[in-house]
């Protein structure tokens, strides 16, 4: 173990007690010793000779990612060096969606997440809450979920401070809000089912208590006000109210009020930039959008637009999209991890259009970043799958080009994972019929997790493909995996069990149908006694992994929605079990789900592999669980 004694650096001892356990030194006046001057110039630079260490730095988060380079370079063996780098932006962090989901992190493991970020050298984080965090006088926001004490938040933020990492609020002011707004007390202030109604009184006394609330435990003033996707602004009670507005006066309108609290709480906001595009009346991305003078002055001169964008695959597109967000204020960058719509992460994406739109971003003068990871829809997912998208973030962040060498080598530092390992969770989604590095979003697995054995919806869509195998490979690597990766052992565990069950699963419809069809009734004994009890047993196995993962990182209330779909998954085996033990004693002379002819789930067999919404996967019924 390292022993570093330092020299003007009183100040960061309290954050280097926390680093010492994880990375393997200790603070002694007899050990190396490391002279820490903090410069006006950009440069942080980290240099060693003659057995003692220099770091020259301007930001605190620069002198931490310094220290990390210098416990690298002599890990491996370096004992004559000098490295230098300039950072490339001001800002540069993630926002962890922990509402969409269900998935409220835990303080500890924050904590744990924050101490890689400091040696990574991200000095920006947000947790992305709709109603994930404690109002005192609206006891129906965030009622029976999840969320955050204000002592919590406090302690999230005083802790990332010590290692010059800025926490701010992020949250929802018009969308985004159905959670919220399922409930009746809040009738009045409901446009629809997910948008607050704009202009009444009521509306933003409720929002000057999410602002204060969210704002309180925080030493910064900057706050992430949302705003982003009020699909139906205007169309709802306002419209029995008003009549037809424009949907950007209704938006204009509605700003000016929130900025009167704002300013009120003395607060420096932030929004998602796509409403000031969408009330145009065309899709954000759209690039025949004319952003008119109107919309350029309804944008308060003290606000910051960010421009988030995780899909497209051309730098071009990227810069000029940021050009014309630039025409709105100041703008912020936010780029994705993607992770959001299946049991793997699509990392082909997301190296692809990180390295895009970073590299458009530094072209563009863009000084604000960072990376959104979304909890859409249950997150099936863990949050600490996305460690390595961070890492690509924090390297963009001091290069101007990025090398994928020094990439998986500083993440390998920062974290203790393999990043090849981490990368490999896109073949839970990118499958034999998949573009390379994913460009359309298959999220594969989690159909094939949770699409019904006799009611298959995307089994035509998969038809013809080797799935089993794919899966059976992709579960010995995962298991492999599992043996490398320190902290993130468990994850991959979970994640081999998760390719063991889809390597039965995945094509189980398609056999039971073709056996039924074909009348080949031993292959339907055979599937009823061995392979249905086998998958039975390999869910339970799943389902214990998945809950012992979550309960280690996440707040308990948010895995009843799982716990709901594996024990639906459960039922359907038996279900499928019984069935077919009736048609082969002759209870039934038919299978009728199995008659069925099986369709391209949206009408063509040229489609993706793409859904989202669990409700739609399991189910043709309307009535089918949304969530």
């Amino acid at each position: 173990m390292k022993q570093f004694h330092f020299t003007f650096a009183d100040q960061f001892l309290p954050a280097l007690k926390e680093l010492q356990e994880t990375y393997r030194f200790s603070i002694s006046k007899d050990g190396i010793p490391v002279t820490v001057i903090q410069r006006d110039s950009s440069e942080l630079a980290v240099s060693f000779h003659s057995d003692s260490a220099t770091i020259v730095y301007k930001e605190n988060i620069h002198f931490f990612r310094g220290f990390g380079m210098l416990l690298e370079h002599l890990e491996n063996g370096e004992r004559d060096f000098e490295y230098s780098e300039t950072p490339q932006f001001s800002m540069n962090g993630a926002m962890f969606d922990v509402s969409q989901g269900n998935a409220v992190i835990t303080v500890e493991t924050l904590k744990s997440i924050i101490r890689s970020m400091a040696v990574m050298g991200l000095n920006m984080l947000m947790v992305y809450c709709e109603d994930s965090f404690e109002v005192k006088n609206q006891p129906y926001f965030g009622y029976m979920r999840s969320k955050y004490s204000q002592e919590e938040l406090k302690e999230l933020d005083t802790y990332a401070s010590l290692f010059g990492i800025e926490m701010i609020p992020c949250v929802q002011t018009l969308a985004h809000l159905t959670d919220t707004l399922r409930w009746e007390c809040f009738r009045d202030i409901k446009e629809d089912s997910s948008t607050l109604l704009v202009g009444e009184e009521k509306t933003y006394a409720f929002i000057r208590d999410i602002l204060k609330s969210a704002s309180a435990p925080f030493q910064t003033k900057r706050i992430h006000i949302g705003m982003d996707e009020a699909w139906r602004l205007g169309l709802g009670t306002y419209l029995e109210k008003h009549g037809i507005v424009p949907p950007y006066k209704i938006m204009k309108e509605h700003l000016l009020k929130v900025m009167e609290i704002v300013r009120e709480l003395g607060l420096k906001p932030m929004m998602w930039g796509d409403m000031f595009f969408r009330t145009a009346g065309k899709d954000y991305y759209d690039l025949s959008n004319v952003i008119t003078e109107e919309v350029i002055q309804s944008v308060p001169k003290d606000m910051q637009v960010i421009y988030w964008d995780y899909y497209h695959e051309t730098q071009d597109y990227y810069e000029t999209m940021l050009q014309r967000h630039k025409l709105l204020g100041e703008t912020i960058f936010a780029g994705g991890v993607w992770s959001w719509s299946s049991f793997g992460a699509n990392y082909g994406k997301t190296i692809t259009t990180t390295n895009l739109g970073l590299s458009a971003a530094k072209k563009m003068g863009i000084k604000q970043v960072f990376a959104t990871i979304w909890g859409d829809n249950g997150t099936e997912c863990n949050p600490l799958a996305t460690m390595a998208g961070l890492s690509l973030f924090a390297e963009h962040g001091y290069r101007e080009k990025v090398d994928m060498k020094e990439v998986k080598q500083r993440f390998h530092f920062c974290t203790g994972g393999n990043f090849d390992d981490f990368v490999n969770l896109k073949y839970f989604d990118e499958v034999p019929n998949c573009k390379e590095n994913n460009p359309d979003e298959y999220n594969t697995s989690k159909i094939l997790m949770w699409q019904d054995l006799l009611t298959g919806l995307y089994d035509k869509n998969i038809e013809g493909l080797p799935l089993d195998s794919h899966y059976k490979k992709l579960a010995r690597e995962m298991g492999n995996a599992s043996a490398r990766n320190g902290r993130f052992n468990q994850l991959f565990q979970f994640n081999a069990s998760v390719a063991d069950v889809l390597s039965i699963k995945s094509e189980l419809g398609l056999k039971l149908t073709r056996a039924y069809l074909e009348k080949n009734t031993a292959l339907l004994e055979q599937l009823k006694e061995a392979t249905l009890p086998e998958l039975f047993t390999k869910v339970v196995n799943l389902r214990k992994l998945h809950r012992a993962l979550w309960m280690s990182t996440c707040k308990p209330i948010g895995f009843d929605i799982i716990d709901m779909r594996y024990g639906a998954l459960l039922a359907r085996i038996t279900s499928a079990k019984e069935t077919l033990s009736d048609y082969l004693n002759g209870t039934i002379d038919k299978i009728e789900e199995l008659e069925q002819e099986r369709l391209p789930y949206s009408g063509s067999s040229e489609e993706g592999i793409y859904n989202n919404c669990y409700g739609d996967i399991v189910s043709a019924s309307r009535i089918a669980p949304r969530a």
